[in-house]
């Protein structure tokens, strides 16, 4: 599968991802510890890749959605930015009910695949 098509994919389908060096457990940089440390503090679950260990990714992501640096976030789809954004909308209260909008979404949508 072409990277861009496997960074596509990534995207669609988890409601929240993030795109880091390190984990949420084991940050490898202070912008990305920030941002993961933002949404864990919504407490709401959220994917994430480790792009120091995926070469392709790593290389490719910054033309994905035309974002030059780590970490980028996803919500719903859309990128909405990187750390500077994450931690703006975290301080103004914003950042949890777009997290939570997008995992209610999903599970309504799960739930519309399963016939409910």
């Amino acid at each position: 599968m072409d990277v861009m098509d496997r960074i596509r994919e990534q995207v669609e389908q988890n409601p929240i991802i993030i795109y880091m060096k390190g984990t949420p457990q084991f940050p490898m940089c202070g912008f990305s510890m920030r941002a993961a440390a933002a949404l864990q503090e919504c407490g709401v679950p959220f994917a994430y890749v480790n792009v120091l260990q995926d070469a392709e990714i790593f290389e490719n992501l910054p033309r994905f959605a035309d974002w030059p640096t780590f970490p980028q976030v996803y919500v719903d789809g859309d990128l909405i930015g990187g750390c500077d954004i994450t931690l703006e909308l975290h301080a103004k209260g914003e950042l949890k009910g777009l997290l939570e909008a997008a995992a209610t979404k999903a599970k309504g949508a799960e739930g519309s695949a399963d016939g409910v």
